[in-house]
């Protein structure tokens, strides 16, 4: 009991102030004017009075993510009559553990990785969502499945329980290229794995070198040949064998994954292939790399990175002119159908109210997808938001990607003890491109896992 009184002492002097969102001013686009949004499911909301009721909302959103948001629930309060509160903080990943042991969580949690979520789950700390609401994700998100799996957690007696809705994803299956150095070489984009590799030699043999790759990141150095070597496990291996990946299940010394790094080591350890050659591959900062794509002459043709490469890019060049991107394709002869690598935040019950059950059904409307998507900044898995409106056009290509994957798959370093995911794996890809075998580096890096039980 005293250490439950502490740490709500604690939660109570870290909490961050929530700011309140409710009345008519609050709507950026008037209802019913713009047919383009589905508001039938903004008017649905009407049919739900939770007039008198406040709902908590924790998130790792700030500035202008918060600003957003803040207007996307804004028609959740508008529609039933509800409180509605939204804090972000930089420290959510801590804050949320501290309120959700100390009984003082908020009533709706947004967590940036999956991971947490389970681990509260793991503690009864986490409320499931019903049969409907797992149904609906299955039905409504471009590789539904997928989703539910990645929101599927042990309780605290080990009964696997649903317990989240995803909104707003991340990308990562992308290839970054120059327009005009790409089509002034006589180049198209590849539509498959097979015609990547293709073009790959085919940029060599008339002179150029296809890809920059950089390594780099300070202290996490190695974690850009991770997201590689995952994109490539999707490419390579059915998508439950990566997920046996990320438990341990299957070890990181099996030949899938080995042949999963040797394929990176494909494009990564070919001294025509890479700009700087195979030595520079570890030695270039990840931010530094992609720059390469638009000197004149090109010192490179392709740039593999997820959807936040432009902030790296040189200034001045614009999306959609200067720089554009294609999936990262998928083998034409593996019949693995289009995965997708990337990241997205779940949204669950850690205070359950009438209200709480009320805003997981709004989150999993279209809607809710659509106010934030005509703001910019969001990506959404969801069959039935309108893609019209995404507010760029390179938002709209980024969401078709989604849309169309037949699996998604969050990033598994991420999901991994934090010594392997951040620290043996990133360690092990580096000693790969500076040459180590792979089978020596997933050996090691299975050793550290070893040492932590």
């Amino acid at each position: 009991m005293k250490k439950r009184l502490v740490s709500a002492a604690i939660a109570a002097t870290l909490s961050v102030p929530f700011s309140y969102a409710d009345g008519h001013d609050g709507l950026i686009f008037e209802p019913g004017q713009d047919s383009r949004f589905h508001w039938s499911s903004y008017e649905d909301l009407k049919s739900v009075d939770l007039s008198g009721q406040s709902l908590t909302v924790f998130g790792p959103w700030l500035g202008s993510e918060k600003e957003r948001f803040d207007k996307v629930i804004a028609y959740f309060s508008e529609a039933t009559g509800a409180k509605v509160s939204y804090a972000g903080s930089d420290s959510f990943e801590q804050q949320i553990v501290i309120d959700a042991q100390a009984g003082s969580a908020p009533n709706i949690s947004i967590f940036p990785q999956p991971g947490l979520a389970s681990d509260l789950a793991a503690k009864g700390l986490l409320t499931p969502l019903d049969a409907e609401d797992e149904a609906a994700v299955k039905k409504d998100y471009a590789a539904g499945q997928s989703w539910v799996d990645l929101a599927s957690f042990k309780d605290q007696n080990g009964e696997k329980e649903f317990y989240g809705v995803f909104y707003r994803a991340d990308l990562k299956s992308l290839v970054w290229y120059s327009p005009d150095n790409f089509y002034d070489a006589g180049y198209d984009v590849p539509q498959s794995m097979e015609d990547l590799k293709s073009l790959t030699e085919q940029i060599v043999a008339d002179g150029g070198t296809p890809w920059c790759i950089g390594l780099g990141s300070g202290a996490a150095t190695g974690w850009p040949a991770t997201d590689w070597v995952e994109d490539l496990m999707l490419r390579t291996q059915p998508a439950d064998v990566y997920d046996q990946w990320v438990s341990n299940t299957v070890k990181f010394d099996d030949p899938r994954v080995v042949g999963a790094i040797e394929e990176f080591g494909w494009f990564a350890r070919n001294d025509a292939f890479v700009d700087g050659g195979t030595k520079a591959v570890a030695a270039t900062d990840f931010r530094d790399s992609p720059k390469g794509l638009f000197a004149s002459p090109p010192k490179c043709y392709f740039h593999r990175q997820a959807s936040f490469a432009p902030a790296f890019f040189p200034e001045g060049v614009e999306l959609g002119i200067d720089a554009d991107f294609f999936y990262f394709p998928s083998y034409a002869s593996k019949d693995l159908g289009n995965p997708v690598l990337g990241a997205g935040t779940l949204v669950s019950i850690t205070n359950d109210s009438e209200a709480a059950r009320e805003f997981i059904d709004f989150i999993r409307s279209p809607i809710a997808h659509e106010l934030w998507m005509a703001q910019t900044g969001f990506l959404s898995a969801h069959l039935g938001a309108n893609p019209e409106l995404y507010a760029t056009e390179t938002a709209k290509k980024q969401g078709e990607i989604l849309r169309y994957a037949t699996t998604f798959r969050f990033d598994a370093s991420d999901l991994m003890p934090g010594k392997i995911g951040a620290g043996a794996f990133w360690t092990g890809m580096v000693n790969y491109a500076d040459g180590e075998s792979a089978e020596d580096v997933a050996k090691d890096i299975q050793k550290t896992w070893d040492a932590l039980k």
